[in-house]
């Protein structure tokens, strides 16, 4: 399984400029299904140096994979786990978030290491959890369903940038044009609206077009991962070795999505 995953890092990342940077800390998830080793990728560092300071502290020892959906993800990191902690388990954290950090050449592949944080009506940044992550479990995809989630990214993407641009201040009075064509019922008159500030988004989105690579679209179609997620939620690391611990603990008996025996966790670093 090790062998397998190391493969599929190489396939993906090719001769990039990710491929070249070797020198990666690496932390070890402790559970009583077994140990589950990863890398941390210099490419998000305010994810890296976070949960490194975590770990070194102890925050994550007796905390639990509270929420597991099976062909998706094992979430954990919430210090409500923890025994005797009091309140919802997917509501706690150390008290702050931490920005975004998107990158098209990280994504949600099986093993991925990916910060949890809240939906985006509650959070327009897409800010992640100060604490709570997710290793990626889910399924193969084809083609014709990578299509679909690029043109859905890319849609995101534009949207992003578009409630940005309407929630300025100093564009008040296009916000204002398009809540009146939307009362009249006016298409032409939105469909020029969109014209005007079409090249003003353009220009604002550091994304321009995402794209699969060829080598990601063969790893989501033989590998697998959850490519809907992708550019909506940070990775930040990578499991090495342990997906089959993964898998074991993704497939425990579950009341809803929480396991119904408890699957505390101890988290170290690579020294």
């Amino acid at each position: 399984m090790k062998h397998l995953v190391l493969f599929s890092l190489l396939l993906i990342v090719g001769n990039n400029t990710i491929a070249q940077d070797a020198e990666r800390t690496q932390v070890v998830i402790e559970t009583d299904s077994g140990a589950i080793t990863l890398e941390l990728y210099n490419e998000t560092p305010l994810h890296r140096d976070n949960f490194l300071k975590l770990a070194s502290e102890g925050f994550y020892d007796g905390t639990t994979f509270h929420r597991v959906i099976e062909s998706f993800m094992i979430q954990g990191g919430d210090p409500i786990t923890k025994e005797g902690g009091r309140g919802e388990p997917g509501n706690g954290g150390p008290g702050y978030t931490i920005p975004a950090e998107f990158n098209p050449d990280l994504f949600h592949l099986k093993g991925a290491l990916c910060a949890a944080r809240k939906g985006d009506q509650m959070n327009p940044e897409q800010e992640s959890s100060g604490s709570q992550f997710f290793i990626v479990q889910g399924r193969t995809f084809n083609d014709e369903q990578l299509d679909r989630f690029e043109a859905n990214i890319n849609g995101a993407l534009k949207n992003k940038v578009m409630r940005a641009f309407f929630n300025a201040p100093e564009n008040k009075d296009y916000l204002d044009r398009v809540q009146k064509a939307k009362v009249e019922g006016n298409s032409e008159e939105m469909q020029v609206i969109m014209e005007e500030i079409d090249p003003i988004l353009e220009s604002r989105m550091t994304v321009k077009s995402f794209t699969y690579t060829d080598a990601q679209r063969e790893a989501y179609k033989t590998i697998g991962g959850t490519p809907h997620l992708d550019m909506q939620y940070t990775v930040f690391g990578m499991v090495l070795d342990g997906l089959d611990v993964v898998d074991k603990i993704a497939s425990v008996k579950k009341n809803g999505e929480r396991p119904v025996v408890p699957l505390r966790m101890a988290v170290r670093v690579v020294e």
